[in-house]
This record gives structure tokens, sequence and C-alpha cells, in this order.
């Protein structure tokens, strides 16, 4: 007579749990993704608080750079983190463009960069931004909390900030959010 095998139910058990693991944390990330939630949309703390300090790096042309001080002038404007290296940034510019001939002051720390390079950049598609300083260092990126490139920050006339936003300012982004933020913050 041939011999029976016992199935044993605690030698598939580990496999079970593993799936089960695997599909408490990866469903609901996919899920909302098709409900329409961007996950990577992280809220910004940010938000209702004082713009962090500029640091100035020794290299900085302070003809063409901006203070804490200038970010508590009066009025609205903007903090744009960018690189020449950042596809994202290139996608954006024609927008920040159309926003600074809107006369929206937009300042810009330009990250991680090689000066000849940014300089190349702002020529071949031109400059919409009031000051420029240069973060070789990452050191404003690191006080402002930046993720990658581009962030945004709207701020208003007392030097808080309204509006952190995180990717590229397509057209859809300027009618959902940065427009509204600029009416609200009026």
């Amino acid at each position: 007579m041939a011999e029976r095998k016992k199935f044993n139910v605690l030698a598939i058990l580990p496999i079970v749990i593993f799936t089960l693991l695997v599909a408490l944390f990866f469903v609901p990330k996919l899920m909302s993704g098709l409900n329409g939630n961007d996950p990577s949309d992280l809220p910004s703390t940010r938000i209702g608080s004082p713009a962090p300090s500029i640091f100035i790096s020794d290299s900085q042309d302070p003809a063409t750079g901006f203070t804490d001080a200038t970010l508590k002038e009066p009025g609205l404007k903007m903090v744009n983190f960018w690189a020449s290296w950042c596809p994202p940034c290139r996608v954006e510019h024609p927008n920040l463009i159309k926003l600074a001939e809107g006369g929206l002051l937009i300042y810009s720390i330009n990250y991680k960069d090689e000066p000849a390079k940014a300089a190349a950049f702002l020529a071949e598609l031109g400059n919409p931004f009031a000051g420029i300083v240069s973060d070789p260092n990452g050191r404003n990126g690191i006080e402002w909390g930046v993720l990658a490139m581009p962030e945004s920050y709207l701020i208003d006339s007392n030097g808080v900030i309204v509006l952190h936003f995180r990717g590229s300012i397509t057209q859809r982004v300027m009618e959902s959010k940065i427009y509204p933020a600029i009416e609200a913050a009026k």
C-alpha cells in the first residue's frame, strides 16, 4: 500500500501571513491613486508659518539676491526652488513667466546648481525672477523643507507662507491652486 503524506497547514502559514501583509501595505496606496488622491502630495507643515531665513552663500552676488526682509515687504510674493538640471523646472518656467507678467513678484532659490548652467537656463527661457539666491550646498532647501525640484511657496505681506506647492506649476495648477490662493491672500 502506498503511504499518504499528511498536509501540514503550518508549512504554508508564513506565506499566507506575508501575502496578507503585502495586501495591507499596498492595496490602500493603490486605492488612493484610483480615487483621485495623489499619494505623493504630502501635506506641508510650512503653511501658516513665517518663511524660513534665507542663507546667503559666500559666492552670492548681492546685486541679484534677496533677503529675509524682502519676504516681509508689502504684497504677495512667491519663492520658487529650481535648478537647470531639473526637467520639471523647465516645464513650469513659462507659467512662472506668466505669473510674473501678471504682477506676482517671484524670488528664486537656485538649488545645487552650477552658476553658468543656471545663467544659460535663464538666458534661453527668460528670467521671471525679481531676485535669485544661489543655494550651492542645499542649506536653504533643508531649512524650507524642500523634498524635490521644483517647489514653490506663496508668501503674504507679513512673511507668512499661505501656499506650499510641490511639483511643476502647470496651467491646471495655476487655475486650481495658485490663483485661488492669490485671491484668498488679498
